[in-house]
């Protein structure tokens, strides 16, 4: 059980530091499509795919004393960022091994907006539609956001980009 907890602690790790819940979120969803050992189940929400299983893992990490969380206070909103602890760092010893291009896809998608993620991770959600079809369906969920072309055209590249990392 405490697999999928040492999962997230290790992707964090990983990662050095994840700036935003929805980016942490879209990050670990991504990874999971990419067939990275991620379990936790997700259902699409008002923000693209998201999972209350890793919500309430986070938050059990964070009571633990595996993860730090700060936050910071942004005028119309708190952010959150996310960080291992040295505690954390110990539990990483229940980890597996991750795979060699984890790392690769975690840098790949840390310095991507959580909108940016939020877009790949919806497309993605959408992956058993062709093309057309998924960009039909973003602009009807995500129709407040405004998705431009030249940003789908990025976020397929990115979505290209990151299948090289997958786990075959």
């Amino acid at each position: 059980m405490l697999q999928e907890h040492a999962r997230i602690v290790q992707f964090i790790s990983m990662a050095n530091e994840v700036t935003g819940r929805k980016k942490l979120q879209k990050m670990i969803y991504i990874a999971k499509k990419m067939n990275f050992p991620f379990v936790e189940k997700y259902e699409l929400h008002m923000y693209g795919p998201y999972s209350e299983e890793l919500t309430l893992r986070i938050e059990e990490l964070r009571e633990m004393g595996f993860l730090a969380e700060q936050c910071t206070d942004k005028g119309s909103y708190v952010q959150y960022s996310y960080q291992v602890t040295d505690a954390g760092a110990g539990f990483l010893e229940m980890a597996d091994d991750a795979h060699a291009m984890l790392g690769t896809c975690i840098d790949s998608m840390n310095v991507k907006s959580s909108r940016f993620l939020e877009l790949v991770s919806t497309l993605l959600y959408f992956d058993h539609l062709d093309k057309d079809e998924q960009i039909a369906k973003v602009l009807i969920v995500k129709n407040k956001l405004n998705f431009t072309a030249e940003e789908m055209t990025a976020a397929f590249d990115f979505i290209s980009e990151v299948q090289t990392y997958a786990v075959q």
